[in-house]
């Protein structure tokens, strides 16, 4: 049941009004209605909800999850300044009836913990504010609930009017005056107090592991270092710029000229390597370890993002939008990997969900520059192989350092000298309850270089993606948590590669695993002459050639 698709106010309106409240209600929750209602600037619905909301106990699980009224309170401006005031710009943040973001009363409880935690991570969020607003919440709730049903019981009594005297019968519709608009008024507090809930609530960090040491970068704990740096005793190493200029594998200029700064095309052995390492990565993790295999969407929902931690818009933001849409470029596979459970009730027999997918990788990097912004290290698109779990909270510690042993395999096998770090609580971002980078050592760079990380984000996803799973003993409803983990980094796989496997003649020397990949290439060599094509410039207003 659709309205027509011509996005004229008075197509929706006259839509929305021929059908039932029932029904009215089902299809304004459905995904991607609010939106369209937001954006034809409709001005009707929130008389729907308030409709529903007094002539029927119209229930559903909220986003609190306590089986409060649906409210579009919830939805919040995309800006908070004054290109706000119409409707058109507004954006769907969260997927109704999901529970918080965060649990509310878990802070209430232990709030002393909560800031704490707020403090070591460095994260500007007031908690004791949303523990006000949470209380003052469930106040309103419970008044607004008692005074529908003072109004209820009245309305009752007003069916036998027959019965009733003329006294009386004016002190009934006196009163059921009186309480409707006590109703309304309470409902326009619950509301704002919501929205002030909710747009803090949405702020409060993940909880952070006992064993996380707490400060910023420099305080990251070293928890193994493999290998050995290969000792250049016969020349200087050359950073990867001018080996892949030299051996003719990329080519950052005519990239430059077609998309812009830190971009970047892959060609002749380059763009072969790259193939080489996806096939190999997924192989291993399919084959050994039993991933299920995909190939990701590149385009996710707005609410997807939001979801999963990260901010789909605004100055701040490392995301991609598309304009005049609700979809994001994904900065990550864990995006719509993310989003791939969304809104289930799995079966614990199912858990754990180990999936692995290749994905194209769309990051602004705002702000950064230097050195890190040189060749492939930094850049705004790349592949990336990325595994992601769903798994019971009991074992998601496990799961964590298993993949942490995933990702040391794999670099083992290529033979890189690495490190492996556990990241301090000011890196840690909102969702990671804990991390573990891996850094490999570039002789090119004269430093070490993240190329991996492994993040267990135990139900902090999952409560805003609104993923659970049903116990087999107890049948009980709880959330799954989740975990991310690097396979291969492309880019910065590239830049490994050639830096430390780089020969005097300025040869690059393959790894061995890759080799099969390549069909037996051992070596990839200067090319005696390299052919760059001539480009052309016509004048402004020559015609073209035929």
């Amino acid at each position: 049941m659709e309205p027509a698709r011509g996005g004229e106010e008075r197509s929706l309106t006259s839509f929305v009004h021929s059908i039932g409240l029932r029904k009215r209600m089902r299809w304004i929750q459905s995904a991607g209605n609010w939106l369209r209602v937001l954006r034809t600037g409709y001005p009707a619905v929130a008389g729907s909800i308030a409709e529903a909301r007094a002539t029927r106990p119209y229930r559903m699980r909220g986003w609190l999850g306590d089986g409060t009224s649906f409210r579009p309170s919830a939805f919040r401006c995309r800006h908070s300044d004054s290109r706000c005031a119409t409707p058109t710009n507004m954006m769907l943040t969260r997927v109704s009836g999901t529970p918080p973001p965060v649990d509310l009363r878990y802070v209430r409880d232990h709030l002393a913990q909560v800031q704490e935690n707020i403090q070591r991570r460095g994260v500007d969020v007031n908690a004791t504010l949303v523990v006000q607003l949470y209380e003052r919440f469930c106040a309103l709730t419970a008044e607004v609930d008692l005074v529908r049903k003072q109004r209820n019981e009245v309305a009752a009594r007003m069916k036998n009017m027959q019965k009733l005297s003329p006294e009386e019968r004016s002190e009934c519709i006196a009163l059921g005056k009186q309480l409707k608009e006590r109703v309304t008024a309470l409902e326009a507090e619950l509301a704002e107090t919501e929205q002030q809930l909710y747009a803090e609530a949405v702020r409060i960090p993940n909880r952070t592991h006992p064993d996380a040491p707490v400060g910023g970068e420099d305080q990251a704990r070293l928890l193994r270092m493999a290998g050995k740096p290969r000792d250049f005793t016969d020349f200087s190493p050359k950073d990867h710029v001018e080996l892949a200029q030299r051996l003719d594998i990329v080519d950052f200029e005519a990239a430059a000229k077609v998309a812009g700064a830190r971009f970047y095309f892959l060609r002749n052995a380059g763009a072969m390597l790259e193939l080489a390492l996806v096939n190999w990565a997924m192989q291993h993790l399919t084959g050994k370890h039993g991933f299920i295999p995909l190939i990701a969407p590149d385009l996710v929902r707005e609410e997807t993002v939001w979801g999963c931690g990260f901010q789909p818009r605004g100055e701040a933001s490392q995301v991609y939008s598309v304009a005049d849409t609700s979809l994001c470029l994904a900065g990550t596979a864990e995006i719509p990997l993310g989003g791939y459970y969304a809104n289930e009730i799995l079966d614990e027999t199912q858990l754990p969900i180990k999936m692995a997918a290749v994905s194209h990788c769309f990051r602004r990097e705002a702000g950064a520059a230097g050195t890190e912004t040189r060749g492939l290290y930094r850049v705004h698109q790349f592949t990336k192989v990325e595994m992601f779990v769903l798994s019971r909270p009991e074992e998601s510690d496990r799961v964590h350092q298993e993949l942490r042993s995933i990702e040391e395999e794999l670099f083992d096998a290529l033979g890189l000298h690495y490190r492996v770090l556990d990241m301090p609580t000011r890196e840690l971002g909102n969702p990671a309850y804990r991390k573990f980078d891996i850094e490999a050592w570039m002789p090119g760079r004269n430093a070490f270089g993240e190329i991996s990380s492994a993040s267990n984000c135990t139900d902090y996803q999952a409560r805003r993606l609104n993923i659970r799973y049903r116990e087999q003993v107890s049948e009980k409803l709880r959330f799954v948590h989740t975990l991310n983990a690097t396979a291969c980094a492309v880019p910065r796989m590239i830049v490994s590669i050639l830096e430390n496997f780089q020969e005097k003649d300025g040869s690059v020397t393959i790894p061995q695993v890759l080799r099969p990949f390549l069909a037996g290439l051992e070596r990839i060599q200067v090319p005696p002459e390299r052919h760059t094509p001539s480009r052309i410039t016509e004048p402004a207003g020559a015609q073209p050639t035929r």
